[in-house]
């Protein structure tokens, strides 16, 4: 298509002074003005500006993604900056490095309408997440919004190792979805796990609770690992999850890359939670084969809280002894991490797998070891028995007062339903 120069109309200095109201208003350089597409050209684009002439805005393609300009069309209004009234071609030169942010603003908010994916590149990592350019604008990418492939799994939380985990991303080309916009201000949040939530939601949908999965460890944390099966979708089993046993750094017992079995225990939308000793017998269940209160055992110390000691008993039983079970001779600082010793067994409660232990580290004899034993046993018991009639009476009374409740409930209505009495009935 060939464009015709449309040669400006001059307006004479007497025209403005006289106050020709149908003169039209030439513009100068650095003015906006409106005017409608002729035709769009590789890298050109031909504006007709009525009376003023024929504008033409140059090197437009490197807005490099600007659809809304790519999608222009014959007629459609457009405005931009006049750079030259006239140049050797004869057209009024405009340019749309001033009036394009505008545009640019607007074609990011119908992207982020529309949810639309993009592609764009990480230019920089921070201890908060990575930087992206979309549309010539400088966007943040927070470490919260990667997906779980990107999602630096740092146990202690130490931001340098986030750092330099982020910083290998840089350079690479990540799919996101725009989250939030504040033109005013500048800002643009875009999100990598946003992309991915419907699809996953769509296989989560296929789920269900109880369901027996296979894949492998694909992540360890302090509280946990993170499993990858079907489909490349992610569950995390918490380090309450992973075995029957206490466990204390869930990495001296798994790697990445180990093949596991796991149950699924719970979803939430696309969040997934998987227990892998739902699969293993609980060893509780048994404990009373193996343990009987009052019975003496040794068992090693594997941690020290301020409220008392867990000692292992076996592979599987770990029992607490509490600070509350330690006298003057027997102090907790007299324990130590990793050394064995001897306790009392004074309380057993399979269903709480719970184990209540007495260190017998005082240079008492037997007998009298033994009487301090019963003592606490009786003590337990006793507690244990006023717990029971107290949860009784709780039940009790709250039995009571839903039936002093429906018994309100059903006098209100009889009352409500009763015929009214006149006046004269009264009488």
């Amino acid at each position: 298509m060939t464009i015709s120069v449309k040669k400006p109309i001059i307006v004479s200095e007497m025209d403005i002074l006289l106050g020709d109201k149908d003169a039209p208003k030439f513009p100068g350089a650095g003015d906006v003005i409106k005017g409608n597409v002729i035709e769009v050209g590789s890298n050109i684009i031909y504006v007709d500006l009525g009376p003023i002439g024929t504008g033409a805005i140059y090197g437009y393609g490197k807005f490099d993604g600007l659809a809304i300009i790519k999608e222009l069309k014959q007629g459609d209004p457009i405005s931009a900056t006049v750079t030259d009234i006239e140049n050797d071609d004869g057209y009024v030169e405009m340019s749309l490095k001033q009036t394009s942010l505008e545009m640019v603003w607007k074609e990011l908010e119908k992207r982020m309408e529309e949810k639309e994916v993009l592609t764009t590149k990480i230019l920089e990592a921070n201890k908060g997440g990575l930087m992206i350019k979309i549309n010539n604008v400088v966007g943040f990418l927070p470490a919260s919004q990667l997906s779980n492939e990107n999602y630096p799994r740092v146990g202690d939380g130490d931001k340098n190792k986030i750092l330099s985990l982020l910083m290998q991303l840089v350079g690479k080309d990540i799919r996101v979805r725009i989250i939030g916009l504040d033109k005013n201000e500048g800002k643009l949040v875009v999100s990598e796990k946003a992309t991915k939530t419907e699809e996953e939601k769509k296989k989560v949908s296929k789920l269900q609770v109880g369901d027996i999965v296979s894949g492998e460890i694909s992540g360890i944390v302090d509280f946990g690992a993170f499993v990858k099966f079907n489909e490349n979708l992610e569950g995390l089993v918490h380090i309450s999850e992973l075995a029957w046993k206490l466990i204390d750094d869930p990495r001296k017992l798994f790697n990445v890359g180990q093949k596991v079995r796991c149950k699924i225990i719970g979803i939430d939308d696309a969040r997934i939670s998987l227990s892998l000793k739902a699969l293993e017998k609980d060893p509780w269940q048994e404990v009373a084969e193996k343990y009987k209160v009052g019975q003496k055992v040794t068992g090693e110390v594997t941690k020290i809280n301020p409220f008392g000691a867990f000692v292992q008993l076996d592979k599987d039983i770990h029992g607490l002894a509490h600070i509350s079970k330690l006298t003057e001779e027997s102090k907790i600082e007299a324990l130590q991490v990793g050394k064995s010793y001897e306790f009392d067994i004074i309380s057993i409660e399979p269903a709480d797998h719970r184990l209540g232990l007495r260190p017998r580290l005082s240079k008492k004899t037997d007998t009298e070891e033994n009487k301090e034993v019963k003592k606490d046993i009786k003590t337990g018991e006793k507690q244990k028995k006023e717990d029971g009639l107290k949860a009784k009476t709780k039940k009790r009374e709250a039995e009571d007062s839903k039936d002093d409740k429906a018994k309100t409930k059903t006098k209100t209505k009889a009352k409500e339903k009763a015929p009214k009495k006149e006046k004269g009935d009264e009488k």
